[in-house]
């Protein structure tokens, strides 16, 4: 089965291509500017001992670089995985061997070394940042110990206490565990909501291109509908007369030329179709009950009984379901309540829907296991993985889910002005007895009657002004 491409876009933590090589280009010439100014200050205005030469070296293999891979690569380039790994790996080696020339650990300067661990979280994979982690706790634990001592210019050496040293070394540990592992986690978060937000587009546009092809055809039916019974009439009067030798061959004439011009009526019709499609004023809203009805017709030959329920509430309130726009983002949403509910029904599932003077209550119940007690606070959410209960229908036998469908249905009902919640219609410690028959999940969508209703004066505007034809 081909995997749908909103679906594949939770599927993989692809963090591939994600960095421009300009950007780390441009960093490390930040700190190129850095460590050449920092070497200066200590060298001549702060009389520390520095090894100029060496230090200048590392910096210089800096410059080299970031210059042959200016000449090398376009602007434009981006990493791949591996790629950005290794030139995070040449900046930490850089900076450890800066270190080693300048006191190791005693340089208070070590605490960069966060920043190309903190980078590979936000950017790369977890096995890169993995890597680039171990390498840098390694490098600092042999700073610790390993390292040409700074000295002053009478030669004394500048060194911390040992016990300052061990709590340096144990906070900038520290720092790379938890700096790389937040970052991590707030990026990954912020790249799932996005590439959830992005499956929702797509899904929202396929909803939009299926309601404008519903609307071509039915606008097709009804403005092809005149002509084609006028050709259906004349060529079976055309018959009749073509039997009977006294008709005047005049009359025939007259008539297949009426044929011929509504024959070309129609194709200018298909053709000013094709070109720009046609928009059916009658398509842009619906009652209510037709509305809920459209968007469960999909789902209504999969083995599980639909029960609609519509009804008012309140005192003066209209019994006829009230006549809201039939936006794509209201039937897509609803369609995937609807094929929740069904996914995980044994036999049933309702859908009621009631209304009053200000808002517009709908109810998707099914008879299913329900929802898991520990994930109701996080439904909505695209980062769920399981429904981790047993699915009772066939069409969902092991079934593994990320949450999306609930998440677009969530974001594209609320975008159309709902609230949306998710609870069970029971406790989960009763008997299948005590529960009764709607005992699984309950989602609930209100909607505020002016977000979605029409107006008496759209309602009327919505039928199109009259149009005189001729015969």
């Amino acid at each position: 089965m081909t995997q749908d491409p909103a679906q594949k876009l939770m599927a993989d933590d692809a963090r591939s291509d994600w960095v421009r090589l300009e950007t780390l280009l441009l960093l490390r010439w930040l700190a190129i500017m850095g460590q050449t100014v920092t070497v200066a200050i200590a060298a001549f205005f702060m009389g520390l001992r520095v090894e100029l030469g060496l230090c200048f070296l590392a910096i210089g293999a800096s410059v080299v670089s970031n210059l042959v891979a200016m000449a090398i690569f376009p602007r434009t380039h981006r990493l791949s995985d591996r790629d950005a790994m290794l030139t995070l790996l040449f900046d930490l080696t850089q900076l450890g061997f800066l270190l080693f020339l300048t006191g190791g650990l005693n340089n208070p300067f070590a605490l960069l070394i966060l920043a190309p661990v903190t980078i590979s979280a936000t950017a790369l994979t977890l096995g890169s940042t993995l890597v680039l982690g171990a390498i840098s706790i390694g490098m600092i634990t042999t700073l610790a110990f390993y390292h040409v001592p700074l000295r002053s210019l009478d030669g004394s050496i500048l060194e911390i206490p040992p016990l300052f040293l061990l709590g340096f070394w144990t906070a900038i540990v520290i720092g790379i565990v938890f700096l790389s592992g937040y970052a991590r986690r707030v990026t990954k978060e912020a790249h799932s909501m996005s590439q959830a937000l992005l499956a929702t587009q797509m899904a929202l546009a396929r909803e939009q291109k299926l309601t404008d092809l519903g609307g071509v055809v039915a606008a097709a039916a009804h403005e092809l509908g005149t002509p084609l019974a006028t050709i259906k009439l004349v060529s079976s009067e055309l018959v009749e007369e073509l039997g009977d030798a006294r008709s005047a061959r005049d009359d025939l004439i007259e008539d297949a030329k009426l044929i011929r011009d509504q024959a070309d009526r129609c194709r200018d019709i298909l053709h000013s179709m094709g070109r720009a499609g046609k928009d059916d004023l009658q398509m842009r809203s619906a009652p209510f009950g037709e509305v809920l009805r459209e968007a469960a017709e999909p789902h209504m030959g999969r083995g599980i009984d639909l029960l609609f329920d519509l009804s008012p509430h309140g005192v003066d309130t209209d019994s006829i379901p009230p006549i809201i726009y039939r936006k794509p983002e209201i039937i897509h949403g609803l369609r995937n309540l609807v094929q929740n509910a069904v996914d995980f029904a044994r036999q049933t599932v309702w859908i009621e829907a009631t209304w009053g003077q200000d808002d517009i209550r709908l109810r998707v119940i099914d008879d299913g296991a329900g929802f898991p007690p520990e994930l109701l606070g996080r439904l909505g959410d695209p980062f769920l993985r399981r429904r981790n209960r047993p699915s009772h229908s066939p069409q969902r036998v092991g079934y593994e889910g990320m949450g999306l469908g609930l998440f677009i249905a969530k974001t594209l009902l609320e975008r159309s002005g709902a609230r949306v919640s998710f609870r069970n219609s029971s406790d989960p410690f009763l008997t299948p007895a005590e529960k009764g028959p709607k005992r699984g999940a309950v989602v609930e969508v209100t909607w505020p009657k002016q977000r979605i209703c029409l107006t008496q004066m759209e309602i009327h505007a919505a039928l199109g002004e009259n149009k005189p034809f001729t015969l």
